[in-house]
Protein backbone atom coordinates (compact mmCIF):
# COMPACT_ATOMS: atom_id res chain seq x y z
CA UNK A 1 0.00 0.00 0.00
CA UNK A 2 3.20 2.51 0.87
CA UNK A 3 4.46 1.73 -2.82
CA UNK A 4 0.76 2.56 -4.29
CA UNK A 5 0.41 5.50 -1.95
CA UNK A 6 3.66 6.80 -3.53
CA UNK A 7 2.64 6.06 -6.82
CA UNK A 8 -1.14 7.76 -6.61
CA UNK A 9 0.17 10.58 -4.45
CA UNK A 10 3.37 12.25 -5.47
CA UNK A 11 4.43 15.13 -3.60
CA UNK A 12 3.58 17.98 -6.80
CA UNK A 13 -0.13 16.17 -6.41
CA UNK A 14 -0.18 16.88 -2.67
CA UNK A 15 1.36 20.46 -2.68
CA UNK A 16 -1.19 21.63 -5.53
CA UNK A 17 -4.47 20.08 -3.56
CA UNK A 18 -3.52 21.69 -0.63
CA UNK A 19 -3.02 25.08 -1.86
CA UNK A 20 -6.05 24.98 -4.15
CA UNK A 21 -8.12 24.42 -0.97
CA UNK A 22 -6.21 27.24 0.96
CA UNK A 23 -6.69 29.57 -1.81
CA UNK A 24 -9.92 28.97 -2.13
CA UNK A 25 -10.81 29.24 1.59
CA UNK A 26 -9.37 32.71 1.08
CA UNK A 27 -10.75 34.26 -2.35
CA UNK A 28 -14.36 32.62 -2.26
CA UNK A 29 -16.45 34.69 0.32
CA UNK A 30 -19.44 33.42 2.25
CA UNK A 31 -21.41 34.96 4.91
CA UNK A 32 -23.00 32.26 6.54
CA UNK A 33 -21.93 28.65 6.97
CA UNK A 34 -24.03 27.16 5.04
CA UNK A 35 -22.39 28.71 1.96
CA UNK A 36 -19.41 26.72 2.48
CA UNK A 37 -20.60 23.79 1.29
CA UNK A 38 -22.19 25.60 -2.32
CA UNK A 39 -18.20 27.29 -2.28
CA UNK A 40 -16.44 23.73 -2.06
CA UNK A 41 -18.55 21.11 -3.71
CA UNK A 42 -17.94 22.21 -7.64
CA UNK A 43 -14.71 22.96 -7.32
CA UNK A 44 -13.66 19.96 -5.14
CA UNK A 45 -15.16 18.31 -8.29
CA UNK A 46 -12.86 19.73 -10.58
CA UNK A 47 -10.22 18.90 -8.94
CA UNK A 48 -10.79 15.35 -7.82
CA UNK A 49 -11.12 14.82 -11.90
CA UNK A 50 -7.85 16.77 -12.37
CA UNK A 51 -5.85 14.43 -9.50
CA UNK A 52 -7.39 10.87 -10.97
CA UNK A 53 -7.14 11.56 -14.53
CA UNK A 54 -3.84 10.10 -14.84
CA UNK A 55 -4.44 7.08 -12.10
CA UNK A 56 -3.97 4.56 -15.29
CA UNK A 57 -2.13 6.63 -17.92
CA UNK A 58 0.91 7.33 -15.56
CA UNK A 59 1.93 3.72 -16.28
CA UNK A 60 2.59 4.69 -19.58
CA UNK A 61 4.16 8.01 -19.36
CA UNK A 62 6.23 6.42 -16.33
CA UNK A 63 7.10 3.96 -18.33
CA UNK A 64 6.40 1.11 -16.34
CA UNK A 65 3.69 -0.38 -18.44
CA UNK A 66 6.00 -3.08 -19.66
CA UNK A 67 7.00 -4.57 -15.87
CA UNK A 68 2.98 -4.19 -15.09
CA UNK A 69 2.10 -5.93 -18.01
CA UNK A 70 3.52 -9.11 -16.51
CA UNK A 71 1.43 -9.32 -13.30
CA UNK A 72 -1.92 -11.39 -13.95
CA UNK A 73 -4.92 -8.74 -14.91
CA UNK A 74 -6.61 -9.20 -11.77
CA UNK A 75 -3.50 -7.69 -10.11
CA UNK A 76 -3.56 -4.77 -12.35
CA UNK A 77 -7.44 -3.97 -12.05
CA UNK A 78 -7.05 -4.21 -8.11
CA UNK A 79 -4.26 -1.77 -8.38
CA UNK A 80 -6.19 0.85 -10.16
CA UNK A 81 -8.59 0.96 -7.88
CA UNK A 82 -6.46 1.04 -4.83
CA UNK A 83 -4.71 3.76 -6.12
CA UNK A 84 -8.49 5.60 -6.56
CA UNK A 85 -8.86 4.93 -3.33
CA UNK A 86 -6.22 6.33 -1.57
CA UNK A 87 -6.71 9.50 -4.00
CA UNK A 88 -10.55 9.73 -2.61
CA UNK A 89 -9.26 9.59 0.32
CA UNK A 90 -7.00 12.20 0.60
CA UNK A 91 -8.92 14.91 -1.15
CA UNK A 92 -11.75 13.99 1.09
CA UNK A 93 -10.04 14.34 4.24
CA UNK A 94 -8.73 18.03 2.19
CA UNK A 95 -12.31 18.67 1.38
CA UNK A 96 -13.15 18.36 5.05
CA UNK A 97 -10.25 20.68 5.87
CA UNK A 98 -11.05 23.14 3.89
CA UNK A 99 -14.52 23.61 5.56
CA UNK A 100 -12.60 24.57 8.77
CA UNK A 101 -10.70 26.91 6.74
CA UNK A 102 -13.09 28.88 5.84
CA UNK A 103 -14.16 29.55 9.61
CA UNK A 104 -10.20 29.98 10.32
CA UNK A 105 -10.21 32.61 7.66
CA UNK A 106 -13.29 34.65 7.16
CA UNK A 107 -15.32 33.61 10.26
CA UNK A 108 -18.90 33.15 9.05
CA UNK A 109 -21.68 33.63 10.86
CA UNK A 110 -24.25 31.06 12.07
CA UNK A 111 -27.63 30.71 10.12
CA UNK A 112 -29.06 28.11 12.52
CA UNK A 113 -30.73 28.46 15.66
CA UNK A 114 -28.98 24.67 17.02
CA UNK A 115 -25.80 26.06 18.05
CA UNK A 116 -22.54 23.80 17.79
CA UNK A 117 -25.12 20.58 17.05
CA UNK A 118 -26.69 22.62 14.03
CA UNK A 119 -23.43 23.19 12.61
CA UNK A 120 -22.12 19.49 13.35
CA UNK A 121 -25.12 18.16 11.71
CA UNK A 122 -24.94 20.82 8.25
CA UNK A 123 -20.92 19.38 8.19
CA UNK A 124 -21.90 15.79 8.32
CA UNK A 125 -24.30 16.36 5.17
CA UNK A 126 -22.01 18.37 3.78
CA UNK A 127 -19.07 15.18 3.93
CA UNK A 128 -21.62 13.30 2.95
CA UNK A 129 -22.19 14.91 -0.04
CA UNK A 130 -18.48 16.24 -0.97
CA UNK A 131 -18.09 12.29 -0.93
CA UNK A 132 -20.17 11.51 -3.40
CA UNK A 133 -19.32 14.12 -5.76
CA UNK A 134 -15.34 13.33 -5.23
CA UNK A 135 -16.38 9.93 -5.79
CA UNK A 136 -17.76 10.22 -9.20
CA UNK A 137 -15.73 13.17 -10.82
CA UNK A 138 -12.43 10.83 -10.04
CA UNK A 139 -14.01 8.06 -11.44
CA UNK A 140 -15.49 9.74 -14.47
CA UNK A 141 -11.79 11.39 -15.34
CA UNK A 142 -9.78 7.98 -14.99
CA UNK A 143 -12.39 6.34 -17.21
CA UNK A 144 -12.35 8.41 -20.30
CA UNK A 145 -8.17 8.99 -19.67
CA UNK A 146 -8.31 5.42 -20.21
CA UNK A 147 -10.74 4.69 -22.80
CA UNK A 148 -8.58 7.39 -24.99
CA UNK A 149 -5.50 6.49 -23.94
CA UNK A 150 -4.75 10.57 -22.50
CA UNK A 151 -5.02 11.95 -19.11
CA UNK A 152 -6.11 15.55 -21.24
CA UNK A 153 -9.08 13.62 -22.93
CA UNK A 154 -10.22 12.83 -19.44
CA UNK A 155 -9.49 15.89 -18.07
CA UNK A 156 -11.31 17.71 -20.34
CA UNK A 157 -14.26 15.55 -21.38
CA UNK A 158 -14.87 15.74 -17.43
CA UNK A 159 -14.60 19.53 -17.81
CA UNK A 160 -17.16 19.73 -20.04
CA UNK A 161 -19.47 17.89 -18.23
CA UNK A 162 -19.05 19.93 -15.03
CA UNK A 163 -19.82 23.35 -17.33
CA UNK A 164 -22.86 21.91 -18.52
CA UNK A 165 -24.34 20.91 -15.11
CA UNK A 166 -22.44 23.56 -12.85
CA UNK A 167 -24.72 26.27 -14.83
CA UNK A 168 -27.65 27.49 -14.04
CA UNK A 169 -29.18 25.95 -17.15
CA UNK A 170 -28.24 22.76 -16.07
CA UNK A 171 -30.03 23.21 -13.08
CA UNK A 172 -32.86 23.99 -14.94
CA UNK A 173 -32.85 20.95 -17.23
CA UNK A 174 -31.98 18.47 -14.55
CA UNK A 175 -33.44 20.09 -11.52
CA UNK A 176 -33.22 17.75 -8.14
CA UNK A 177 -31.12 14.69 -10.74
CA UNK A 178 -28.91 17.45 -11.36
CA UNK A 179 -24.84 16.30 -10.41
CA UNK A 180 -24.63 19.07 -8.78
CA UNK A 181 -27.27 19.40 -6.74
CA UNK A 182 -26.25 19.77 -3.46
CA UNK A 183 -25.05 23.63 -4.61
CA UNK A 184 -28.02 24.25 -5.90
CA UNK A 185 -30.61 22.88 -2.99
CA UNK A 186 -32.90 24.76 -1.53
CA UNK A 187 -31.12 26.03 2.00
CA UNK A 188 -34.45 27.00 3.93
CA UNK A 189 -37.77 24.50 5.04
CA UNK A 190 -35.88 21.33 5.32
CA UNK A 191 -35.33 20.54 1.27
CA UNK A 192 -33.44 17.31 1.05
CA UNK A 193 -34.64 16.38 -2.54
CA UNK A 194 -30.98 17.13 -3.61
CA UNK A 195 -30.08 13.67 -2.21
CA UNK A 196 -31.78 12.39 -5.35
CA UNK A 197 -28.56 14.11 -7.53
CA UNK A 198 -26.20 12.55 -5.17
CA UNK A 199 -27.66 9.03 -5.64
CA UNK A 200 -27.25 9.47 -9.99
CA UNK A 201 -23.71 10.33 -8.58
CA UNK A 202 -23.27 7.23 -6.87
CA UNK A 203 -25.59 5.04 -9.64
CA UNK A 204 -22.97 6.26 -12.74
CA UNK A 205 -19.90 6.13 -10.61
CA UNK A 206 -20.82 1.82 -10.19
CA UNK A 207 -21.10 1.88 -13.43
CA UNK A 208 -18.05 3.36 -14.40
CA UNK A 209 -16.01 1.16 -11.79
CA UNK A 210 -17.58 -1.32 -13.29
CA UNK A 211 -16.84 -1.18 -16.95
CA UNK A 212 -13.45 -0.27 -16.16
CA UNK A 213 -11.65 -3.43 -16.26
CA UNK A 214 -13.53 -4.10 -19.52
CA UNK A 215 -11.96 -1.17 -20.87
CA UNK A 216 -8.21 -1.85 -19.86
CA UNK A 217 -8.17 -5.55 -20.76
CA UNK A 218 -9.59 -4.51 -24.40
CA UNK A 219 -8.28 -1.44 -25.46
CA UNK A 220 -5.09 -0.96 -23.80
CA UNK A 221 -2.46 -2.67 -24.85
CA UNK A 222 0.73 -0.01 -25.63
CA UNK A 223 0.56 1.10 -29.31
CA UNK A 224 3.89 0.41 -29.35
CA UNK A 225 3.07 -3.37 -28.67
CA UNK A 226 0.66 -3.59 -31.21
CA UNK A 227 3.03 -2.39 -33.24
CA UNK A 228 5.52 -4.94 -32.94
CA UNK A 229 3.09 -7.98 -32.80
CA UNK A 230 2.28 -6.82 -36.78
CA UNK A 231 5.57 -6.30 -37.55
CA UNK A 232 6.16 -9.73 -36.05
Amino acid sequence: MRYETKIALPSYKIACALFFVVMLSLVRGVTYSYEIGIAMEAPMAILAAALCADTWTQEITGRRWEIQRLYPMKKRISSIYRRLLIQELFLSAIAAAGYGLFFLFQSPGTATEDGLGGEICQFSVYLAAVVVTLFFWGLLSNLLSCLFRNMWAGTGGSLLLWLLTNSSAGDRCLGVWNLFSYTFRSVEGGDFRWVYGKIACVCMGIMAASALPGIIKRCHAPRVSLLNKKRG
